[in-house]
């Protein structure tokens, strides 16, 4: 059976998980996140990083004993043994994938019909497409493509900390402002703490790494601590460009925040950088979703011919188009901010079971080989993990009702799923 190539160095995973971070979310959130806490959204923006920071080392632990595509779910199955748990785990993790692709297309639709005037639905069936083909291609040429695409988002957010340092130095804000008072710095804490999500995707491409062990760490450690550097450098320059009130109400802020000091050009240049951010994010979407559907069913979690490798290609092709064909379908939901509410709450359970995992494997087996150890534990219990399981669960705090009955509904899917393949292979047996 034909297996994945590995391409993939420190560098292009690094950039991969950089781009997954970076993505589209910073140039719209940092507007609601303001409107919370205020001045005061960069304090929202550290301690976002932080909560991302341990749940980031216990991927990285576990990527470094088991360095597989799918990886939540091999982490799990692995740990203990247990292929049902393993199986949801996995398939909230593929929920994501899609959901956020399909979702964040729309935005690029939105983006383009707005320069263009192509119809939004049109665009983003288009896009997935095209990313699709991309993906088949080849992981060296999505991987080009996507350090590419990463430094052109990259380079938007950069212009946007020289305006605010540079040509706002002598701009006079009080960075502790907090009109919500801290209830506003923690309501701002969950918007902001999802502009993070995108480092677990790193592990998914195990496979085409090259010493994944090794590579693996350090690429998710670098990019959430650049992301998180430039996260808080752009929301400390956007509120000394606009004031927080200017921000809330914006619905293209940093946008906004370059029109402001360099006119309606600088706008303009801001919009067709987003357009490169929600490309890139799709396209990493759309890779990571076909590496986790492939591994899930080289464990034979799912059919079968979801783990077939193109003979030239060496990518995961049924996978590929089964997953953008996915994608382009939820795309006709149009407005799915009720959707990509439900998909937080799956990254959250998914969050929080690595954590668990990660503490289950200290315990369990404390002699495995890592090549990359969480720091801090207390008689052999790690504390970074447990405090991993803790802050993403108050985002959940924020979730309404319905979002979380309908994610519990997604996991009630994969329950279904799961016992009638499993009956559909015993009948085979």
């Amino acid at each position: 059976m034909a297996e994945l190539r590995r391409h993939l160095g420190l560098f292009q995973t690094t950039m991969y998980g950089i781009g997954l971070i970076l993505g589209a979310g910073i140039y719209a959130l940092i507007g609601d996140a303001a409107g919370q806490a205020g001045s005061s959204v960069w304090i929202s923006f550290v301690l976002a990083a932080v909560a991302a920071v341990f749940t980031g080392l216990s991927y990285a632990e576990l990527s470094s004993i088991y360095p597989k595509a799918a990886a939540e779910y091999s982490f799990v199955k692995r740990a203990f043994g247990n292929n049902f748990v393993a199986f949801i785990v996995g398939w909230l993790t593929l929920f994501v994938a899609i959901i956020s692709a399909s979702a964040i297309a729309i935005g690029f639709g939105g983006y383009f019909s707005d320069m263009f005037g192509v119809p939004i639905l049109l665009s983003a069936i288009l896009l997935i497409a095209v990313l699709s083909f991309v993906n088949f291609f080849g992981i060296r040429e999505s991987s080009s493509m996507n350090v590419i695409f990463t430094m052109i988002e990259a380079a938007g957010l950069a212009l946007i900390v020289w305006i605010g340092f540079a040509l706002f130095g002598d701009a006079t804000v009080d960075y502790f402002e907090m009109p919500h008072g801290f209830s506003g710095v923690f309501s701002a804490f969950t918007i902001v703490f999802f502009a993070y999500i995108g480092f677990e995707n790193i592990a998914n491409i195990a496979e085409e790494v090259r010493n994944p062990k090794k590579v693996l760490p350090r690429a998710i450690i670098l990019a959430i601590s650049i992301t998180a550097i430039v996260y808080v450098l752009v929301s400390v320059s956007a509120t000394r460009v606009l004031s927080w009130q200017e921000l809330d109400a914006s619905i293209a802020p940093l946008a906004d925040v370059a029109e402001r000091a360099l006119g309606p050009q600088a706008h303009m240049i801001l919009s067709f950088i987003a357009l490169f951010a929600t490309t890139n994010t799709v396209l990493i979407m759309l890779i990571s979703g076909s590496r986790i559907m492939y591994g899930i069913a080289t464990e034979k979690a799912l059919p079968p011919i979801f783990g077939r490798v193109h003979l030239k290609r060496k990518t995961p092709w049924v996978a590929t188009i089964t997953v953008g064909a996915l994608a382009v379908v939820f795309a006709f939901a149009g407005n799915i901010a009720t959707i990509v509410n439900i998909s937080v709450f799956a990254i959250i359970m998914v969050f929080v079971m690595v954590n668990f995992t990660l503490i289950w494997m200290r315990l369990k087996y404390p002699d495995a080989e890592r090549a990359f150890k969480v720091p801090l534990s207390v008689r052999g219990f790690p504390i970074l993990p447990a405090l991993g399981i803790i802050t993403p669960i108050i985002g959940i705090a924020h979730l309404d009702w319905y979002v979380i009955s309908m994610g519990l509904g997604v996991v009630a899917a994969g329950m279904v799923f799961y016992f009638a393949y499993s009956k559909v292979l015993q009948r085979k047996l």
